[in-house]
């Protein structure tokens, strides 16, 4: 119930289950369009107010198989900031109960039995959150920020490779024909088809840790480490300042912050300067021409910033375009209103660039993702 003892208007309540699909599908969980509408149809029959109802209406609508469950768990409690509510283990043969969950927002209530806080408003804080500039968050915001990062799944762009599978299209397979054909009597009755089976295309992040970047290192790394968490064999993460760093082995630890600390203790050029194009040779001489840049889609986030000459940057982003599928550059200030990336290293990247993207808040980095599953 709202303040003036009415319901809570529709349109936030729909709005707050969108973003919260949104959440489910970053998170892994499909939440299909009917699955959505099923959603809404439930909640507005229920008191959104209340924290079990509104869990258990998206957890009956939403999931569509065992596997759903724990990432749908993930997402309500980062969603909505709360412990998503359990069934309580019976002492006896009674029927299970439902148990009561924390609040949905602490600060919407008092102590002495207050409401709690709408759920549009806590769902439209975390909306207002995912445009916000990483670089100019609060502590609290960035605790909270955290908790979103960790739901993001970045999905690996795939690639036709040389081995085939049967399929209902494609080419013609000879011997599977012929051999139906003998188990049919002799006669070709079917023609057996085979095509490419698809595989991940290597992604390969080279992270840009230097004093100008500090405000969205950590940014940039935990959307690493959820790229190296959702691909571990086809994903390579490398850091640049004043020297190349390759955190991958770092990156894979689980847990995001025990991963982002060991990755710390290996940069030793943390919030240094910044030698783009020697950096970017020294990446290419003992990496990418042996075969890790070769036909994999990078991912260079910079601001452009370099101490040394541009002409080896220019030189060095061409080679590095020659060998990769495709070049992505990712620069924080772009996502500002009047950018134009007239530094001297970002004049000479600009013509080797394939997409140049933002990296500034939440919402950027989930448009970096389609972007890479799309290159």
């Amino acid at each position: 119930m709202s303040e003036n003892g009415g319901p809570p208007a529709t349109r936030d309540v729909v709005d707050t289950v969108l973003a919260f699909a949104r959440t489910l599908r970053h998170a892994g969980v499909a939440a299909s369009p009917d699955r959505v509408e099923a959603m809404l149809e439930a909640v507005a029959h229920l008191d959104v107010l209340d924290p079990s109802a509104v869990y258990w209406s998206g957890r009956l609508t939403l999931c569509a198989s065992p596997d759903d469950l724990d990432r749908y768990d993930a997402a309500f409690a980062a969603f909505f900031g709360g412990e998503a509510p359990r069934l309580r283990t019976p002492a006896g043969p009674e029927r299970q109960r439902v148990v009561q969950s924390a609040p949905i927002e602490s600060t919407g209530g008092s102590e002495d039995g207050g409401e709690p806080a709408d759920l549009a408003t806590r769902a439209s804080g975390d909306e207002v959150l995912r445009h916000r500039d990483v670089g100019a968050l609060t502590v609290a915001e960035r605790d909270q920020l955290r908790r979103l990062f960790a739901l993001l799944i970045p999905a690996a762009p795939m690639r036709p490779s040389r081995r085939r599978r049967p399929g209902p299209h494609g080419s013609v397979h000879p011997a599977r024909t012929v051999r139906r054909a003998l188990h049919d009597g002799g006669e070709v009755t079917r023609l057996m088809h085979h095509r490419a089976r698809p595989r991940p295309r290597r992604v390969v992040l080279l992270i840009d840790v230097s004093g100008s970047m500090s405000p969205y290192a950590d940014a940039l790394l935990r959307f690493a480490h959820a790229a190296v968490r959702a691909r571990p064999a086809s994903t390579e993460v490398f850091t640049i300042g004043t020297r190349l760093t390759r955190v991958t082995r770092e990156l894979r630890l689980r847990d995001p912050d025990k991963a982002l600390a060991a990755s710390g203790g290996a940069i030793p050029d943390w919030s240094g300067g910044t030698r783009l194009g020697e950096v970017l040779k020294a990446f290419l001489d003992r990496w990418g021409q042996r075969g890790t840049a070769r036909g994999a889609v990078v991912v260079l986030c910079s601001d452009g910033w370099e101490r040394g000459g541009t002409e080896l940057l220019g030189e060095q982003m061409a080679r590095l375009q020659r060998l990769a599928h495709a070049v992505v550059w990712v620069n924080p200030h772009k996502g500002r209103a009047g950018y134009e990336p007239l530094t001297g290293g970002m004049q000479a990247a600009l013509p080797s660039i394939d997409h140049f993207v933002a990296g500034h808040s939440l919402a950027a980095f989930e448009q970096l993702a389609g972007v890479i599953d799309r290159a």
